[in-house]
């Protein structure tokens, strides 16, 4: 009788153990998974203000256009956590388009070699970032899906590991069209 509770306990043992290093792992996944996105949002980051000097030689009377681009990139950069930090980056890339809206209307700036390459760049860079957003989802998802069950969420919670935030658009003003008018 006391082999079969030593061997209990020592099976709840190596579950705890075996449970427990598979949340970390996945939890490094989750951070290996938004560090490398966020490689492709440093050079969106890095790109915008080349971009918005470029279209302020064509477009003077649009700076509160160029002033939310600036607001939007700055709050970006200034993210105090990953959850504000993808909430912010999401603002950034509806201000973006924005850019690209104002640009219809100038049609020396679409012409512009300076603006065209800036704006291939940031094409992309913008393409880099939605692939790394449904790698780093799909992580995510993964991750939260493991510390959510049971019974691996009894050891996510002694353990304290928490719900991951994903990548996705926050307001649904950014998931329509930008309307361009002439």
């Amino acid at each position: 009788m006391p082999y079969i509770i030593i061997g209990v306990i020592v099976l709840l043992v190596i579950l705890v153990i075996a449970c427990y290093n598979k949340m970390v792992r996945s939890k490094n996944k989750v951070e290996e998974a938004f560090s490398t996105m966020d490689v492709y949002l440093k050079k969106r980051f890095d790109l915008i203000p080349n971009l918005v000097e470029t279209v302020k030689g064509y477009a003077k009377h649009e700076s509160e256009t160029l002033e939310k681009v600036i607001a939007a990139r700055n709050a970006a950069g200034n993210s105090k956590n990953m959850g504000e930090r993808i909430q912010n980056e999401a603002a950034l890339s509806g201000a973006v388009k924005s850019i690209f809206a104002l640009a219809e209307n100038y049609p020396d700036l679409k012409a512009n070699t300076n603006f065209v390459d800036l704006q291939e760049q940031l094409r992309k860079v913008e393409e880099d970032i939605a692939n790394a957003r449904k790698f780093y989802n799909a992580v995510v998802r993964n991750f939260n899906d493991l510390i959510m069950v049971f019974p691996s969420n009894i050891i996510a919670g002694i353990f304290h590991f928490e719900k991951q935030p994903m990548f996705e658009v926050a307001d649904a003003t950014e998931r329509e069209n930008v309307k361009v008018s002439f």
